[in-house]
């Protein structure tokens, strides 16, 4: 008799469970990972939880994606650490993203630690053909692009219009970020699509400080792009003597 009250207990109880988790809808998960609400997750059991990893929006994104782009490191870890596959930290939304893109782009380098650590591709590439590194250059995050060049992040690989991360880092004029680049072995004079080097970038939008420096590791002045135009024709008349000079300055 006291063993099937056991019994009786036992399934109340994973009945209670198990009503408690029906009532979190899947829109409901994904509202508490964009509020890093930690606890609507550790409430779920382990089978419910490995389940919910699967559930994407409309956007095709996944809980961990939404937690990643939203920055809530906590939420962020309890879903990682759920499953070890690393299919989980590797899937794309309808764009091609996957969380470690979100993370680098938006500067987390405590979600970016949680990742690499999860057997996260560092080389994975987006539908633009962008892999974390293209963002982490762009936005000028230091630390973020120590950690992905750390694990194996291909320096000189290229998107879909040919850019390296040394491209996206010149035209937003990121300057330690170029000189980062350039000492972990990114090529000077890589040329994209269009037929442009990182210092036609530079130049275009007008980054002298980024063009400078370009110009003192030997970047070439007089490449021709696909329409023709060389480094000092991209250049504004008050732009293109000081790329003169600098040049000159080289050669001396």
């Amino acid at each position: 008799f006291e063993g099937e009250k056991q019994i009786v207990k036992e399934v109340m109880e994973n009945m209670e469970v198990d009503s408690c988790e029906k009532k979190k809808q899947p829109k409901d998960l994904f509202k508490a990972a964009e509020e890093g609400d930690a606890s609507a997750f550790k409430s779920l059991s382990h089978q419910t939880l490995s389940n919910a990893l699967s559930l994407t929006n409309d956007d095709r994104r996944s809980l961990l994606h939404v937690a990643v782009a939203s920055g809530h490191f906590q939420v962020v870890e309890i879903l990682s650490s759920c499953d070890g596959s690393a299919a989980v930290v590797n899937s794309a939304d309808e764009e091609g993203w996957a969380p470690l893109h979100s993370a680098a782009s938006i500067g987390n380098s405590e979600i970016v630690e949680i990742l690499l650590t999860k057997g996260v591709d560092v080389n994975l590439k987006n539908d633009g053909g962008r892999t974390a590194l293209h963002y982490a250059a762009s936005k000028g995050w230091l630390k973020i692009a120590e950690m992905l060049i750390s694990h194996d992040a291909k320096i000189n690989i290229k998107d879909k219009v040919g850019c390296t991360p040394l491209h996206r880092a010149a035209s937003t004029g990121k300057s330690e970020m170029c000189e980062l680049l350039i000492e972990e072995g990114a090529e000077v004079d890589a040329v994209d699509k269009a037929g442009q080097t990182p210092l036609m970038n530079a130049v275009i939008c007008c980054n002298k400080e980024v063009a400078l420096l370009l110009i003192r590791h030997g970047a070439a002045v007089d490449v021709e792009d696909k329409e023709g135009y060389t480094v000092l024709g991209r250049a504004t008349d008050e732009f293109r003597p000081i790329l003169i000079d600098a040049t000159k300055a080289m050669l001396e």
